[in-house]
């Protein structure tokens, strides 16, 4: 019998498609800010026990063991690839000021509140983050720029990625022993305040000549193992806690929207992926995938947690959705980004590939 080819075949020939062709960068370079899902090894340089540099996280990554939260490339990296460009390195590594093509500033466990993530460890918050990329902006990058018109046309060129958010949930709101946020703000108002600092930080990246952005919704957080696993419930997936982030979701494109209708020659895309993740969960064969609640490396506390060091993981990563109990495989990050790179109706109004070419 003939099997119908899967969602997953045809985003892997349109991905080819688009890669082929011309060497030269569609964009001159690429900036990951957010947490974990996008971190591509800030964590090694910080006191936390959120820490991916050990096997089996990056067992199918070309350069090995990095620090990245899966087991291959990040949605991040794949938009890199399409871009042309170098993956990303860590900002904390050594060796990256003279680094053009773009720098990852994304730091596991951390969020938009600088106390998120704190009862893990240090991480590097997004004002951090921010404060790390202005001084990158204002000491480093004037060195390789004839002027301020030069650097500036660099910059407004430059693609910015942000995925940030659900540690805010993870790692604070629904922590009540640590944080007293749940306590402090229902949670509507508590997706307010997220909005509005994010907003702050968006508005700064603007200052520091950024056009070009990406803002990524907060994924489906009732589906993930750490969550889902945990307490006995009906379904698949913490309906609950899914609605918790659609308050912060619900504001991100007219927050996006009044932004760039306000700050002069800035695009603000917005990558709906909540719905696109939930999809593939709760329809996983039609993305070519096996197991969508399940982590695909042997974890901590009975599957709800990060992976143990050095332990086989599963042989068929790319069938699993998850690959420990917070963060996707390459093969669901491989899903996010083609299809926001080629579907502006997944990032919105405008595809990565058309923003690319503004």
């Amino acid at each position: 019998m003939m099997r119908c080819p899967t969602l997953l075949h045809y985003l892997m020939v349109l991905f080819c498609f688009h890669s082929v062709g011309s060497d030269t960068p569609l964009a001159p370079a690429l900036y990951a800010f957010g947490d974990s899902l996008f971190d591509s090894g800030n964590n090694n340089f910080l006191p936390t026990v959120a820490k991916a540099n050990f096997q089996p996280y990056g067992v199918d990554f070309v350069h090995g063991v990095t620090g990245r939260f899966t087991n291959g490339r990040t949605v991040a990296d794949f938009v890199a690839e399409y871009l042309k460009l170098p993956f990303s390195p860590p900002y904390l590594s050594t060796g990256v000021s003279m680094t053009l093509t773009g720098l990852n500033f994304a730091s596991g466990s951390c969020g938009i509140l600088p106390e998120t993530g704190s009862n893990l460890g240090k991480c590097l918050s997004l004002d951090e983050q921010l404060d790390m990329f202005q001084h990158f902006v204002e000491t480093e990058l004037p060195k390789h720029f004839k002027g301020s018109k030069e650097l500036l046309d660099y910059l407004s060129k430059s693609m910015i990625m942000v995925s940030v958010g659900s540690n805010d949930y993870i790692n604070n709101y629904l922590e009540p022993n640590d944080f007293d946020t749940s306590r402090r703000y229902p949670p509507q108002p508590f997706a307010q305040v997220l909005t509005d600092v994010l907003s702050q930080s968006f508005q700064r990246l603007y200052k520091l000549g950024a056009r070009k952005i990406v803002m990524f919704e907060i994924g489906p957080i009732g589906c993930i193992p750490s969550i889902a696993r945990a307490t006995t419930h009906n379904g698949q997936c913490i309906e609950e806690t899914n609605q918790l982030v659609s308050y912060f979701n619900q504001r991100l494109g007219p927050m996006l929207n009044n932004l760039q209708n306000t700050l002069i020659g800035s695009s603000f895309v917005l990558g709906r992926v909540n719905g696109l993740g939930y999809d593939a969960i709760t329809n996983p064969t039609r993305y070519g995938l096996a197991d969508t609640s399940s982590p695909c490396c042997t974890t901590w506390a009975n599957g709800t947690s990060a992976c143990i060091p050095f332990l086989t993981a599963c042989p068929t990563p790319q069938k699993h959705f998850f690959w420990d109990a917070f963060h996707l495989t390459e093969t669901a990050c491989f899903v996010i980004a083609s299809r926001c790179i080629n579907d502006s109706s997944i990032c919105t109004p405008m595809s990565i590939s058309q923003l690319a070419q503004l």
